[in-house]
């Protein structure tokens, strides 16, 4: 019954985060934690390599007749991905608990920031090294707790590069979902382990639900992606901070 529950879970949680571009760590992360007993980081382990096939999924479905940006592609990997290492290997020296309240609070202005109207690309109007911090800071929370990533880059890439919430969650998902989870999975692996019992479930439930999620998002206005998008932000900030 464990494992048909967490099957559940994680459909459901990837399709959201599919849906609305982040907050599958939020649900899916703690289910393992409360239906397995395994440490923080094999839990996080485990849940990263499953989320790499939620960002595959959702991102065959999303840019199947798109080719992506390359420069916000390889910005968000030449900056990112280092940041990713950097946040894994730190895990153990974190308070995960203050960690988790900033990172609530971080969320909680995103959510807030997300009713800001702009329009157009000022990403060229930004010194480069702010542009970088920001994707540096995205990077190493992505890496060291996993939770709400996403729904920051997705913000990013709505407010600086003038991205509708539609275009912006496919590039999350790809540059997010894929690429940092794929490196943070890696980068755990090495320094903790994966719980194989449980990976299969997983990677089935977020291959599936990525993949249905990303089909219900193109198939809705950016109107209610935005709304989607809202209403998880809130959603994870208030479990981070309560």
């Amino acid at each position: 019954m464990e494992y048909i529950f967490l099957l559940f879970v994680s459909f459901i949680s990837n399709l959201f985060s599919a849906f609305s571009g982040g907050g599958a760590g939020i649900i899916q992360l703690p289910a393992i934690l409360l239906l397995f007993e395994i440490t923080f980081p094999v839990a996080l382990a485990t849940h990263k390599v499953s989320t790499v096939l939620l960002g595959l999924g959702a991102s065959l479905k999303f840019f199947e007749k798109n080719i992506p940006d390359k420069k916000v592609l390889l910005e968000g990997i030449m900056i990112g991905l280092p940041a990713v290492i950097v946040g894994a290997y730190s895990i153990s020296s974190i308070d995960e608990g203050l960690a988790r309240k900033l990172l609530g609070i971080l969320i909680l202005i995103v959510f807030l920031l997300s009713f800001i109207k702009r329009t157009g690309n000022i990403s060229d109007s930004i010194h480069p090294s702010v542009l970088y911090l920001i994707l540096f800071m995205i990077g190493f929370l992505n890496g060291s707790l996993s939770a709400g990533t996403g729904l920051l880059y997705t913000l990013m890439l709505t407010q600086i590069y003038g991205m509708s919430f539609k275009e912006a969650i496919g590039y999350t998902l790809l540059v997010v979902g894929l690429f940092f989870n794929l490196i943070g999975a890696v980068t755990l692996y090495l320094i903790s382990t994966i719980d194989f019992t449980i990976l299969p479930v997983l990677i089935i439930g977020s291959f599936f639900g990525g993949y249905v999620g990303a089909m219900i998002a193109i198939s809705k206005s950016n109107k209610v992606i935005k709304a989607a998008y809202q209403f998880v932000t809130i959603v994870v900030a208030y479990k981070l901070l309560f």
